[in-house]
């Protein structure tokens, strides 16, 4: 593939002097095997998850051989920059896979079977996919935005529409945040419920992009409802998720019903509140996203970046999902944590390591405004994303939170997509492509 139809984006040489010439060359071949892997997840219907060519099934692996709404929509989203006429068909094609497949009730599938084309709205238990809808909304919107092409959206307006209502009658009391079921988002084997750090991010993302389509559609009365809910769903995250012992008015909370389950003054986004518990683990991931998306501040931002620095989240690779990972005999242990081997501490959705979180700790880095950090955590991402169980490059799905090592599906989609959107974020395409631009 030609470097002048990849990407538009130019590597910045005079702000990587602090890399050395073989890390310079590192990102270069990493960026290089990134796009190669993407393409080779690129089928009729869109992205699939992981190669399908590389990667053997077992049973409930099986669904790995589909077109998946959260992946598929974060590829897509992660690979806009890129001048790949495959890799653009494969983003129209990913989101008409999906809303074509959607439910009766609004719901879209959390993945549509690549070889079958049979639609699957549940996961594990039969629980329902929350995360899965809310990405495709937020990806077509950006996708639209980016090309200046608003067909993808207006000839899918109606099932837009109609996935917007079937999220908000998750929100079963009228509070303005969702009420989401157990295991339902892209941790599906993990006991998050209520109040998820990670869905709410989600949902205030899918309602300020939902109000920006309803204005190119000419529903500005209606975007602007959605607008004032956006308003609405902000404040009420940051009084859940960020726990102080003041109010937004500086008063000190005293009363009992207001500081039960008070932590004191928080360093971080807690990952999950009830009205009968709260999780004070740190989702790594929720707040990563949280600043990404514009909803945490810059001054919150950089204290929950204190907090995940010291605890080495990043060690030895960028970046492990929670902190600390759930043991068993803890009282947030759930004895399903053990299907497949898959949550035991330091693997999966416990602490694992997943090189598309590491490549949002990048860019989180980066926007609050320490480049050269940034840029060396890159390389430790690249370091990451080389490894493989068989072959370099491999860009495998997760490793071991404790060593590093791959665990997961080789040449997963969301990996390579991830460091390809880490390095535009950084403008950092080595020099090897941009000179052929």
């Amino acid at each position: 593939m030609e470097a002048s139809k990849t990407s538009k984006i130019l590597f910045r040489p005079e702000e990587y002097r602090a890399l050395s010439e073989e890390e310079r060359r590192l990102l270069a071949d990493g960026y290089l095997r990134a796009i190669e892997v993407v393409r080779k997840n690129v089928t009729p219907a869109g992205f699939s998850a992981c190669s399908l060519a590389d990667n053997t099934v077992y049973g409930t692996d099986a669904n790995y051989r589909s077109v998946w709404a959260r992946d598929g929509a974060l590829t897509a989203l992660w690979t806009i920059d890129l001048e790949d006429e495959d890799i653009r068909q494969a983003q129209i094609a990913t989101f008409d896979t999906l809303l074509d497949n959607q439910g009766p009730n609004g719901q879209i599938p959390a993945n549509v079977h690549i070889e079958t084309g049979v639609p699957e709205y549940a996961g594990v238990g039969g629980i329902a996919s929350i995360d899965s809808v809310m990405w495709v909304i937020v990806g077509i919107v950006h996708l639209c935005e980016a090309r200046e092409d608003w067909s993808l959206a207006e000839r899918h307006a109606g099932r837009l529409q109609k996935a917007m209502d079937w999220l908000a009658a998750h929100d079963s009391n009228n509070c303005g945040l969702l009420e989401i079921p157990e295991a339902s988002d892209w941790a599906d084997l993990f006991g998050f419920s209520y109040h998820v750090l990670y869905d709410e991010v989600l949902w205030y993302r899918s309602l300020d992009c939902y109000s920006r389509l309803l204005d190119r559609l000419g529903e500005n009365e209606k975007a602007e409802g959605y607008r004032q809910q956006t308003l609405r769903v902000r404040k009420k995250f940051m009084a859940t998720f960020w726990p102080s012992t003041h109010t937004e008015e500086g008063a000190m909370l005293h009363s009992f019903t207001d500081a039960q389950y008070s932590l004191g003054d928080a360093r971080y986004l807690v990952a999950q509140v009830s009205p009968f518990s709260f999780s004070w683990r740190c989702d790594v991931c929720g707040n990563l996203l949280a600043f990404l998306t514009g909803l945490l501040d810059k001054e919150r931002a950089m204290m929950a970046f204190r907090f995940l620095w010291g605890s080495g989240v990043n060690d030895p690779f960028p970046v492990k999902n929670l902190y600390p990972p759930v043991q068993a005999g803890d009282p947030e242990w759930r004895s399903y944590y053990a299907v497949n081997l898959l949550n035991l501490p330091n693997h999966y959705h416990n602490g694992g390591l997943w090189p598309f979180v590491g490549s949002m700790w990048v860019r989180f880095i980066h926007r609050l405004g320490l480049p050269d950090l940034a840029q060396r955590e890159l390389v430790k991402l690249a370091k990451l994303c080389q490894q493989g169980m068989s072959f370099p490059w491999e860009f495998n799905e997760w490793h071991h939170g404790m060593t590093g090592r791959p665990m997961g599906k080789a040449y997963q989609a969301w990996s390579a997509a991830g460091f390809i959107r880490a390095c535009h974020d950084l403008e950092a395409v080595p020099s090897e492509i941009s000179h052929a631009i």
